[in-house]
């Protein structure tokens, strides 16, 4: 997914984290691959009409094997960086917290902890704080699930297993509701990789 920056091409290259893209107003996950467009997509592509640099418009060009965004005026080429967001699974006494989402996509489906890592945010640290945010249970960071993927889309996921430590659950601003649900008998999960996830999750788990 990711093309990262080569910085031996010097001025001609402009990394994403440069660019001055305007952060959607929430920062909860809303990534769903198999919708045609996403709001990360459309974040990352929302600066780059005109050239950082002169001022001017935009283009495409295949640079290194790939389409990307380039100044039709002084040459400038973008290469933009994935999204990167924390799944958490949350877990205790063998239940599952789950929070029933209040955005979209998938408004009112039951969905794990997750959200969007602010530039510069220690990534454990997001995942607490998400956690914190949609359902003001403050947790432990227990262990790495995994990286997820996908080809073509614009957010790299990373799942960590979590032990709550303080705070009653209950919903938080982006939440309509927060529950526990049983690991063995979740509502349907919503995302693609959600699956893929709680498989990790249980192979840990014993």
């Amino acid at each position: 997914m990711k093309v990262p920056g080569d910085a031996g091409l010097g001025e001609a290259i402009i990394d994403s984290a440069r660019l001055a893209v305007n952060r959607a107003p929430s920062r909860a996950l809303a990534y769903n691959p198999r919708a045609e467009s996403t709001d990360a997509e459309d974040e990352l592509n929302a600066d780059n009409t005109y050239c950082h640099r002169c001022g001017n418009r935009m283009g495409e060009a295949d640079i290194a094997g790939a389409m990307r965004p380039k100044c039709v005026s002084c040459g400038n080429v973008v290469f933009l960086d994935p999204k990167l967001a924390v799944v958490v699974i949350v877990s205790k006494d063998s239940e599952i917290l789950m929070v029933k989402r209040d955005i979209e996509p998938m408004m009112g489906r039951w969905s794990f902890p997750s959200g969007y890592v602010d530039r510069g945010e220690v990534v454990e640290e997001a995942a607490m704080r998400e956690v914190r945010e949609e359902t003001n249970v403050e947790v432990e960071i227990d262990a790495l699930l995994g990286v997820y993927s996908g080809g073509g889309a614009p957010v790299v996921l990373v799942a960590y297993a979590a032990t709550p430590k303080r705070g009653v659950a209950s919903a938080g601003d982006e939440a309509q509701a927060v529950g526990w649900f049983p690991a063995a008998d979740l509502p349907e999960l919503p995302f693609p990789h959600d699956a893929e996830i709680m498989r990790d999750w249980r192979r840990r788990s014993g």
